[in-house]
């Protein structure tokens, strides 16, 4: 399976009293240059993903609006809310014997899955705004095995 964890772009910061709600943050949506992130990354991703890869994202507008510059239909899935657990998303996605997949996501379970896949625990690593992490679950003389293909962050793109 491969796996390709994509932070949402940039996004507007929490306005009022209203933004420190759970509800206030779902709602925040992109910056102008949050949109260009995501469709620099967008472009990478339709360069090297495989055509028709599903994309998964939280319901978060700002990784909905981040997905959109890749598929007008991704995924939404509950499970990938800010704050969600490890097991949750991994569940959620169907890690390691699920489709290739696109997850659109949020800090700092991004990082933590990935620490989790490749260093064998849960650790803050930071993954940056629209920054793409891809790996991949394979198996080698009977071992499960987790492969780094590519760390992408948009200022490079």
């Amino acid at each position: 399976m491969n796996l390709i964890l994509w932070r949402h772009a940039e996004a507007e910061e929490a306005a009022g009293p209203l933004g420190l709600t759970r509800n206030g943050d779902l709602q925040r949506a992109l910056t102008r240059r949050g949109h260009q992130q995501a469709q620099a990354c967008a472009k990478w991703l339709r360069a090297h993903a495989a055509p028709g890869i599903r994309v998964l994202c939280s319901p978060a507008v700002r990784a909905r609006e981040t997905a959109a510059a890749l598929t007008p239909q991704p995924e939404i899935v509950r499970e990938l809310v800010p704050g969600a657990d490890v097991s949750t998303v991994l569940a959620a996605v169907g890690w390691p014997e699920g489709p290739d997949t696109i997850v659109v996501g949020h800090q700092p379970w991004l990082g933590r899955v990935a620490s989790l896949l490749l260093a064998g625990s849960e650790m803050d690593w930071s993954v940056r705004k629209s920054g793409i992490w891809w790996l991949a679950s394979r198996t080698r003389e009977n071992e499960a095995q987790v492969v780094l293909r590519a760390v992408v962050n948009p200022e490079f793109l």
